[in-house]
């Protein structure tokens, strides 16, 4: 088996400053932590895209340069670096600097705290468009109210792939008393945005959302909206490490879930190949 995880966060508060780390986020997580994390999942042949891990704005392109460094040691393929699209002139120096970095696939700018609206602003709309002409991937990480303004981005920027992390975010409930997932406003606003060829969605966060504790029949009917929404070409897997936890169990539980619902080459897809198409892994 091959696994093309599309979502690695790593972090080290000793080179660089992330102000929202807290709790037992709140130290590096590094190559050997990964390593061990890994162990404990199903035997196959991993490596990874970096997604960027919200550390301060003005280290975004040190950030970088950081997680380049470790290359060699953690398998990765790409990455998915932050760029202040709201902020066109910015967004143009840090395209130009990740242009002579070629690991960047990718562009991320956290949507999921800001107002509605906000990726609607004609300047992030401008720099929306700039990634597009760099050949660069935008990953949206939106909560589930949120969807409806990836659907106008998606719609105003054709041209630009948009990777929907984390399924939107839906509300998972809990091990003992999950939500329903089909129906839900979540799973309307998702099919909506499926219908948008630009976009595909990474099944990744779902453990973080139920706050550690889960299942996998609690979360394997989010897993199927997800699927019968984008189908299995338009779905590349996502860890989410460290937020989401434990990696091994997240792995396994998407690996069989997709062997109760699609044949070997879809599997495949979901799980290596999609990722590697959507981001151009070299």
């Amino acid at each position: 088996m091959r696994v093309v995880d599309g979502h690695l966060h790593l972090w080290d508060p000793g080179v660089l400053t992330y102000e929202w780390l807290e709790g037992p986020l709140l130290r590096s997580f590094g190559p050997e932590d990964l390593d061990e994390a890994v162990a404990e999942g199903p035997d196959a042949a991993y490596g990874f895209v970096f997604v960027q891990a919200d550390c301060l704005p003005e280290q975004s392109i040190a950030e970088v340069d950081w997680v380049a460094s470790l290359a060699p040691r953690v398998a990765l393929r790409g990455i998915v670096a932050h760029a202040p699209l709201e902020d066109p002139r910015a967004t143009e120096a840090h395209l130009a600097a990740y242009a002579e970095r070629p690991l960047v696939v990718g562009v991320r700018r956290l949507l999921q705290s800001e107002p509605a609206g906000f990726a609607a602003a004609p300047g992030f709309r401008d720099g929306a468009r700039a990634v597009a002409s760099a050949g660069l991937v935008f990953d949206a990480c939106v909560r589930w109210q949120q969807l409806p303004d990836v659907v106008d981005l998606a719609d105003a920027v054709p041209e630009l792939t948009i990777v929907l992390d984390h399924l939107g975010k839906p509300e998972v409930g809990t091990a003992q008393a999950p939500d329903p997932a089909d129906g839900t406003p979540w799973a309307e606003s998702l099919r909506d945005l499926a219908l948008r060829p630009n976009v595909v969605c990474k099944l990744s966060g779902l453990p973080a959302e139920a706050q550690g504790e889960w299942t996998d029949a609690q979360l394997r009917p989010f897993l199927d909206v997800a699927l019968d929404a984008f189908g299995p070409d338009r779905l590349l897997f996502g860890g989410d490490w460290p937020v989401s936890t434990p990696y091994g169990r997240w792995v396994d539980a998407v690996s069989s879930w997709l062997a109760d619902r699609v044949g070997d080459h879809h599997q495949r897809a979901v799980l290596a190949e999609n990722a590697e198409r959507v981001y151009d892994l070299r």
